[in-house]
């Protein structure tokens, strides 16, 4: 059978639930508050933003390094049979802009 308990401890507990109970309400005014709400948004665009750039930056330099890489022979020489189509492309592709700006204006 279970002791019975003081006055005493009854009230020490009614205390300490009294302040456990104030803590839980502070910490629970502290998340609901709007700038709490706003601030917790924000960190999750910005790590998904972060992410996703991240994500981004390394695919175009995986693009980039396997691009340069079919450039070039296994000893490092350029592959001109494909240098000068693409670059012939490319100049192909400013003429076009450039042209196209000046008729524009």
């Amino acid at each position: 059978m279970p002791e019975a308990r003081t006055p005493a401890q009854i009230e020490a507990d009614i205390v300490r639930r009294r302040e456990q109970l104030a803590e839980t309400l502070d910490e629970i005014g502290v998340r609901m508050h709007p700038q709490t709400i706003i601030g917790d948004a924000k960190a999750r665009v910005a790590s998904t933003v972060d992410h996703t750039a991240g994500r981004a930056v390394v695919a175009v330099n995986r693009l980039l390094t396997d691009v340069r890489d079919s450039m070039r022979h296994e000893d490092g020489t350029p592959r001109f049979e494909r240098i000068v189509p693409v670059a012939l492309l490319a100049l192909g592709v400013v003429g076009v802009l450039v042209a196209s700006a000046r008729r524009r204006r």
